[in-house]
């Protein structure tokens, strides 16, 4: 996600100077994916770059970095036996001091990110100098010398890919855009809250529905809690490839949410809680409706990755985020819309 866009804003406003840590290339195997990021300040570090003696390493050169010029530097790290980490490869990392106050360019990201539009951080490295931001009609640059045309096509291309970050020479980018996991969770019991705490750790956007009354407390920044006379409506409101899970407290109200969902075309994955003999009356009720097969296909019923039999709100929550995850990834390797053979091949029967 891109906390580190509100950590670095607050940093700034409370004039206390920071290091951005950020991979920036890997060559074999890391620890962290390219664009990882963590904030070093005198006092803590916030965010990680995969810990071990990498992360030591790095967060100590950040400490001496505090108060430099703010000029981006990249150094190379072997994950070999001398830095005592067993991955192998090696981590291009980014060093960026910032001083006290919000520069331009970060106010400028965290009002796009606040409209949700995306956009493209650009650091030049070293001679390169300054941070440009690289939107969809519009580049704003720290000083009179404009982007290098080829860093500029790849800005564009990275955000036309969904791609998230990438090196060109002196330059890196990194898009910064919201997530496109979007989840639905239908009940604000026991569970539907451990279940919405754990989610609300990925990088995702969630709707948590109820009807009711008050009964939501405080709520992490990419959950959206919301109060519904009539939550089966709420499905319409969910885009394409969204993930949804029933949890409420009525089988009657699982039931009629159940049914809005799977009448959907474009649904990533339909979650409902409950036995194998919940699924079965489900069924033989939606069947009787005419229902497809093909629809009723996407109801995954019991939820959670096979082997945890746990009844506890938190064992649930696990097994649960576990088999979202899981379906996730086989959706992004298809690269397809809708239900994918091997997303369907997840579901229990």
């Amino acid at each position: 996600m891109n906390e580190w866009l509100d950590d670095l804003a607050d940093l700034a406003a409370a004039g206390e100077p920071a290091v951005v840590v950020t991979v920036a290339g890997i060559r074999g195997s890391a620890p962290r994916e390219t664009g990882a990021k963590m904030i070093v300040t005198a006092a803590e570090t916030i965010g990680t770059i995969g810990g071990g003696q990498l992360e030591y390493q790095c967060a100590r050169i950040a400490v001496g970095m505090l108060g430099a010029a703010e000029v981006a530097s990249s150094r190379s790290f072997p994950l070999g036996p001398q830095m005592g980490q067993c991955c192998g490869g090696v981590v291009d990392v980014l060093f960026e001091p910032m001083a006290a106050g919000l520069p331009g360019w970060l106010a400028e990201l965290c009002a796009l990110h606040g409209q949700r539009e995306a956009a493209v951080l650009v650091t030049g490295i070293g001679e390169c100098g300054g941070k440009f931001v690289v939107a969809a009609d519009r580049v704003s640059s720290p000083g009179s010398d404009p982007l290098p045309p080829e860093v500029l096509r790849t800005a564009h291309a990275l955000l036309a890919a969904g791609k998230q970050a990438e090196r060109l020479d002196d330059y890196f980018l990194e898009a910064v855009v919201g997530s496109t996991f979007n989840i639905a969770v239908f009940g604000a019991g026991h569970v539907g809250a451990a279940v919405t705490r754990l989610l609300s750790e990925l990088e995702c956007n969630i709707r948590w529905i109820d009807n009711r009354r008050n009964i939501f407390r405080q709520l992490p920044a990419n959950v959206r809690a919301i109060e519904a006379a009539e939550p089966a409506l709420e499905v319409a409101a969910l885009p394409a490839d969204s993930y949804y899970l029933v949890m409420t407290h009525s089988h009657a109200l699982d039931f009629e949410i159940c049914d809005r969902i799977l009448r959907r075309p474009d649904i990533a994955y339909c979650g409902l809680i409950g036995s194998r003999s919940k699924r079965r009356r489900f069924l033989k009720r939606f069947r009787a409706e005419g229902m497809s097969e093909t629809a009723l296909r996407g109801l995954t019923c019991p939820i959670g990755v096979d082997g945890i039999s746990g009844k506890k709100p938190a064992v649930i929550a696990v097994a649960t985020a576990a088999e979202l995850l899981r379906a996730r990834e086989q959706q992004l390797s298809s690269g397809a819309a809708g239900f994918p053979d091997n997303v369907r091949s997840l579901r229990r029967h």
